[in-house]
């Protein structure tokens, strides 16, 4: 995981999505139509934050490292430094896991 030269403005983050076991514990394969909607990803990189109506930036809740899920069609998918990565705002993130 090479370190990624790109920073997201304001209140965007770059995810790296991790890829979910497409087979049960049993080895049963599952089907795209029947996977959970929510992805997982890794946060790579945030933006410094978004601002309010004052116009003071409020910083992220999210960081880099962070595991999160987001929905299925969230962000755009970008390729930077040969990887596949995908540009979000942080509204998009459902959650932080663990």
């Amino acid at each position: 995981m090479a370190a990624v030269n790109f920073r997201p403005l304001h209140d965007r983050v770059v995810v790296r999505r991790v890829e979910s076991e497409a087979k049960t514990a049993g080895g049963i394969i599952i089907p795209d139509t029947a996977k959970e909607k929510p992805q997982e990803g890794e946060i790579v990189a945030v933006g410094s934050g978004a601002r309010d109506e004052a116009g003071k930036v409020v910083p992220l809740d999210v960081k880099a490292g962070d595991r999160v899920l987001f929905g299925k069609w969230s962000g755009t998918e970008v390729k930077l430094n040969g990887e596949d990565l995908l540009i979000m705002k942080e509204s998009d993130i459902m959650g932080v896991v663990g």
